[in-house]
């Protein structure tokens, strides 16, 4: 007999969560979205915050569905987006709401804190990509500004980790949530004391460090009360979303590279060693925590954020709301490379307006303005496609080993014209899928906890068993090659 085993999956991006049933077997994983829900940023008093009261009360509400319809779960694992933090009080609670990465309060905060410990040590230490938002650098401007609720704090935990204590009252930091932080030093695997020091905080603010797999609890006898469910176990999953993620990569063997790709895309490999080396901090290159001691040396790249903003623009302007397949389908009838964009340029990063910066940015290299929807999809695109390339590029540059394939995984796999120009760009297959990466991930290390699977090897073949991936191999190469060319005139990073 097969016999099945049920894991809660609790998968928080930054626009919306979702709690997930996954049912696993000896040779096969199933899905089922239990409660979906969006996650608000909180604009008040100059700052922006993530509710994580609503966050809590959310996946309660998944829990108690659960029980409701008399499913025996094995376990609960949450996973997160990066960075950002929860301040507790010595009496466990919730000092005040976190703060959002996109909150502008670490405007000028790298050049603030290399003033005190300089940017090559900072990257020698951690070999993080330097972003303003990164942990390091949030904590070292709350201290700056005498924040309260950092100074009367115990205890500093990740978001996952937060939620986890929540369900179960025990405080963990999960080792890939804490790599995300510019904290975190690969090598020794602990928190670098002088980072912190010159942040203004303390090692014994943070909880004990724990790996993917490791039970935090069980769930507090409120926690069963409010949901009916027994003592399920709470398993600390690859706590980040993008090493839950990768760790549903369907690959056979080291030979890959991942793309994945939503909001944001991020292009990486999997190594056993940390990649710290003066092209890869020239090149701003990060290296996060993976499963079972892996590295994901990789690269943040904008991603579909680009044309999701400028479709909520269009349905703003009284546009109809095109779906996907229709954008997708119009972009392919406008004229190829036309005009082309660094999806990376500062002017992208959070404009009142993407179009008027498509436009300006445009303007501002001589290229011609593309105005119909059509025209604006097939820009962002092709432009996605070659700044993968450009990654890509420098990725096989670093690389311990050859890269001969690139899986493209998460939401964005499912654009098939956008897999199909990155193949053409890249020069190599593009595999797209899993779409639900992360959820998948979670799961299957829920499922490795609980003894089901030995290995991320058995994790991944159960994997490829379960889910369906598409081929696209590289297509008319002296056109793309010709546009890369052509993209390198165009690129620019101080618009």
């Amino acid at each position: 007999m097969n016999k099945t085993t049920n894991f809660f999956a609790v998968d928080l991006g930054a626009t919306s969560g979702r709690t997930i049933l996954g049912t696993v077997s000896t040779d096969s994983l199933q899905l089922r979205e239990i409660t979906r829900f969006p996650n608000h940023i909180i604009e008040t008093c100059g700052h922006f915050y993530w509710d994580i009261f609503a966050l809590y009360y959310e996946i309660v509400e998944g829990l108690k569905k659960v029980a409701k319809e008399n499913i025996k779960i094995s376990s609960v694992g949450i996973d997160t987006w990066g960075v950002d933090f929860v301040f507790f009080g010595k009496d466990g609670e919730i000092l005040r709401n976190p703060y959002s990465y996109r909150d502008p309060h670490t405007v000028g905060a790298m050049e603030r804190y290399f003033s005190i410990v300089p940017r090559e040590k900072v990257y020698a230490l951690t070999g993080i990509q330097f972003m303003n938002f990164n942990s390091l650098f949030q904590l070292s401007t709350l201290h700056t500004n005498n924040c309260s609720a950092l100074e009367a704090a115990d205890k500093i935990l990740f978001v996952p980790d937060a939620l986890s204590y929540l369900l179960t009252g025990n405080m963990v930091t999960e080792y890939t949530i804490a790599s995300t932080s510019q904290i975190l030093n690969p090598a020794t695997k602990r928190l670098e004391l002088e980072l912190l020091k010159a942040a203004g905080v303390r090692s014994e603010q943070f909880a004990e460090m724990v790996y993917p797999g490791h039970q935090v609890g069980v769930l507090s006898d409120s926690i069963q009360k409010a949901t009916g469910l027994s003592a399920v176990p709470v398993i600390a999953v690859a706590g980040h979303d993008t090493a839950s993620a990768v760790a549903a990569v369907p690959a056979v063997d080291e030979h890959f590279a991942y793309l994945s790709s939503g909001t944001w895309s991020l292009m990486g490999i999997e190594t056993k060693q940390a990649i710290i080396t003066d092209e890869s901090f020239k090149q701003n290159f990060t290296n996060e925590g993976g499963i079972e001691g892996t590295t994901r040396f990789l690269k943040n790249i904008c991603g579909l954020w680009l044309i999701e903003r400028c479709r909520a623009e269009w349905e703003a302007q009284g546009h109809r709301k095109m779906s996907y397949d229709e954008m997708n389908n119009a972009a392919l009838s406008a004229a190829p490379f036309r005009s082309l964009i660094n999806p990376d340029a500062p002017c992208f990063a959070n404009p009142a307006s993407m179009l008027d910066a498509i436009a300006g940015y445009c303007k501002a290299t001589s290229q011609p303005v593309p105005v119909t929807e059509a025209e604006v999809a097939r820009c962002i695109f092709e432009s996605l496609a070659l700044r993968y390339r450009q990654v890509f590029r420098m990725l096989q540059s670093m690389s311990p080993f050859s890269i001969d394939c690139l899986h493209i995984i998460g939401g964005g796999s499912l654009n098939e014209v956008l897999d199909q120009f990155t193949s053409n760009a890249v020069g190599v297959d593009v595999l797209a899928g899993p779409a639900e990466c992360t959820a998948v991930g979670n799961i299957m290390l829920q499922a490795k906890a609980a003894g089901l699977v030995p290995d991320i090897h058995a994790m991944r073949q159960l994997i490829a068993r379960s889910v369906a991936t598409k081929k696209f191999t590289p297509q008319d190469a002296a056109k793309w090659d010709e546009a890369y060319e052509t993209y390198n005139k165009v690129y620019r990073t101080d618009i």
